[in-house]
């Protein structure tokens, strides 16, 4: 009898060790589901940048024939927009500079922090500067001569930290790559005001972004 009634002892804990896994299985389960589906509904769509206008006030180039120096001053106008209907966007940082093929010709300037609800959008205008920035001469020889054939190509990147808003749940951070090239063109055509050297900013164009 004794006997017996152990054997109903092992069983009812088999029984209750069963009933345990499934139900965490089963709560596993919903979780994952509840995931996929958040995800699948509120992926976030990358920001929108624009580069709406770029005056080039300042490009002084030192060149020789084993160093140079470029002074640069150029005035950008960058918008911003989020396309998502159910996300938020915080840009905790934002640091805007232009480069030449390549090589950063100004220091970064800072942004402000700021959230960006749903469809809005945000516009800057910063001044970015590079006084005497060392130059390797064979860049110097390139840009002399774009600047002689009136056709320059600068590019203005941001280089940022952002966090996505859903709800009350809002993301870690997540790294912010922005590319917008600038087009600056001679005096004789463009839409922007001459500049160094008489360029003028060519046309607004749209920015590559990387989340």
């Amino acid at each position: 009898m004794g006997k017996d009634c152990g054997n109903h002892g092992d069983d009812d804990i088999r029984q209750a060790c069963r009933r345990l896994l499934a139900i965490l299985f089963g709560l596993a389960l919903i979780v994952a589901i509840i995931a996929l589906i958040v995800y699948l509904v509120l992926r976030p769509t990358h920001p929108r940048f624009f580069l709406q206008d770029a005056t080039l006030r300042q490009l002084d180039l030192s060149n020789s024939s084993t160093s140079g120096v470029l002074s640069t001053t150029i005035q950008v106008t960058i918008a911003s927009r989020n396309p998502n209907d159910r996300v938020g966007v915080y840009y905790d940082r934002l640091d805007v500079y232009a480069s030449y093929k390549y090589q950063q010709i100004t220091l970064a300037a800072s942004l402000p922090p700021v959230y960006q609800g749903h469809g809005d959008v945000d516009v800057w205008s910063p001044v970015l500067t590079g006084p005497n920035v060392p130059f390797a001469p064979y860049l110097g020889d390139a840009l002399a001569k774009d600047v002689a054939a009136e056709y320059l190509i600068l590019q203005v990147k941001i280089d940022g930290r952002v966090r996505w808003k859903v709800g009350s749940w809002i993301s870690g951070h997540y790294h912010l790559f922005v590319t917008c090239p600038a087009f600056f063109i001679g005096s004789g055509g463009g839409n922007g005001y001459p500049g160094a050297n008489g360029l003028k900013f060519q046309t607004a164009t749209y920015c590559r972004v990387e989340v």
